[in-house]
C-alpha cells in the first residue's frame, strides 16, 4: 500500500497557517480542526515548514506564556521530512520512527500533494493486515 492510496481515501486538503500567525491562534486552530500539526505556507502556497502541538509545548516549556506570541515562522520546523505518493506505508512509518515525527507532507514534483499522519498510516496498516487475514481465511476454507 502506498501514500497515494491513503490520500485517495482522505483527500489532499491540508490545513495551513501563515508564517505570521501566533501560537495562540495556531493552537486554537489545531484544536478546532482536531489535528496535531499545520503546514506553514507563504502567500503563494509554498511550504515553508510545519508547526505542531509539540513545537508550541516546547516553546511554552522554555519561555512560559510569552511563547504564545511567537509566530509560526519562529516556531516551525523547517527541515521537513517528506514522502511522495509512491512511498510505501512501511517506508513512511520508518521515516516517522527514525525522525521522531508524526506528520509527513507529501510532495510530488516540488508541489504539495497532501499530508499523512501517524494515525493515517496505522489505520492503513491495520486495514492491510485485516485484508491479508481475510484472504488467508478464504484460501484455507476453499482448499
Amino acid at each position: 500500500m502506498t501514500i497515494k492510496s491513503i490520500l485517495r481515501g482522505k483527500g489532499a486538503d491540508v490545513f495551513s497557517v501563515g508564517p505570521g500567525e501566533d501560537a495562540t491562534s495556531i493552537a486554537r486552530a489545531l484544536a478546532t480542526h482536531r489535528i496535531g500539526a499545520a503546514l506553514v505556507r507563504d502567500g503563494n502556497g509554498a511550504v515553508l515548514g510545519i508547526v505542531s502541538e509539540r513545537d508550541i509545548v516546547r516553546a511554552l516549556a522554555r519561555e512560559g506564556t510569552p511563547a504564545l506570541a511567537r509566530t509560526a515562522r519562529e516556531l516551525m520546523t523547517v527541515d521537513l521530512v517528506t514522502a511522495t505518493p509512491e512511498t510505501s506505508v512501511a517506508e513512511a512509518l520508518a521515516l516517522m520512527t527514525n525522525h521522531r515525527c508524526r506528520h509527513l507532507p507529501v510532495m510530488e514534483a516540488g508541489q504539495l500533494a497532501g499530508m499523512v499522519s501517524i494515525g493515517d498510516l496505522v489505520k492503513a496498516r491495520i486495514a492491510e493486515a485485516e485484508q491479508e487475514a481475510e484472504n488467508l481465511r478464504a484460501f484455507v476454507t476453499a482448499a
